[in-house]
């Protein structure tokens, strides 16, 4: 492994080391602003969190609920673009040393040019690149341009999935697994639950990559239930709708820095 991808397993095996899961928070850039989603990835570390997941704002996020919608509407008329997406990678990393990585419809890197992508999410100090629909049988052309630049290249895998498919999945991806938690869209839910252990377990039985847990966790009682069985816990609707509810942008990145240790305390068992 080279560039950043490294840093990611470190990162993730230092927490295994400590007995605990990582805590991986989600934020879009250019939300409220370019520079206010800087400030808030900053808060997100600051507060807690171990790694950070940047969102592409995209027109048309068919995974993601209203919550986070919302926030890509207002990063969308903001004027966000990729070259700023790379700009919130650059200076988040460079200010924490910790692993950002970029969640992404597949559409918007296509278009932007593989090759390019890669280069410049490489150049920014990027772990990689989590793909909730990019199908493994088609990755093909993403895989060699990833690993070329030492780049993580993380797939979401479902209750649905079957273990053949699981298998199939786990082969290829690097860096850690995300594990979608239930059906549907991201968004907080009462529960986490059996789904989500059930579908660890059986990621887990078909590789020994990281598997992390995201759709639904919004505090630190559903942190520590996660944590139990999963190397990671995801966190974004609940960030992102922290910032949506606070009356300007310093109280929105200091929400988000207060619930990131809260987090931190819940993956710790101290929640």
């Amino acid at each position: 492994m080279s560039g950043n991808i490294q840093l990611l397993s470190d990162t993730l095996a230092a927490a295994k080391a400590e007995g605990r899961a990582a805590l991986i928070a989600y934020l879009p850039a250019g939300f409220p602003t370019v520079d206010g989603g800087i400030e808030a990835i900053k808060a997100a570390f600051d507060g807690g969190a171990d790694i950070v997941e940047v969102g592409l704002p995209h027109s048309d996020p068919v995974l993601d609920g209203p919550v986070i919608q919302t926030a890509d509407d207002i990063a969308l008329r903001g004027g966000v673009k990729i070259a700023d997406v790379m700009r919130t990678v650059r200076e988040t990393h460079a200010a924490t040393g910790k692993p950002v990585l970029v969640m992404t419809y597949w559409n918007p890197i296509d278009r932007y040019g593989v090759e390019r992508f890669t280069a410049e999410l490489a150049e920014a100090g990027g772990a990689g690149c989590i793909l909730p629909d990019l199908p493994v049988q088609e990755a093909g052309l993403w895989r060699e341009h990833a690993e070329k630049h030492g780049l993580a290249t993380v797939f979401v895998v479902a209750p649905s999935s079957k273990d053949a498919r699981l298998a199939e999945i786990t082969k290829v991806g690097t860096g850690f697994v995300y594990a979608a938690s239930l059906m549907g869209v991201t968004g907080t839910r009462e529960s986490v639950g059996a789904q989500a252990q059930d579908l660890v377990e059986r990621t887990r039985a078909t590789t020994d990559t990281p598997v992390c847990v995201g759709l639904g966790v919004s505090d630190a009682r559903q942190a520590a239930e996660v944590a139990r069985f999963a190397d990671g816990v995801i966190v974004g609707s609940a960030f992102v709708k922290r910032m949506l509810d606070a009356p300007d942008d310093a109280a929105g990145v200091e929400a988000v820095r207060v619930l990131a240790a809260d987090l931190a305390k819940g993956v710790r068992g101290q929640a």
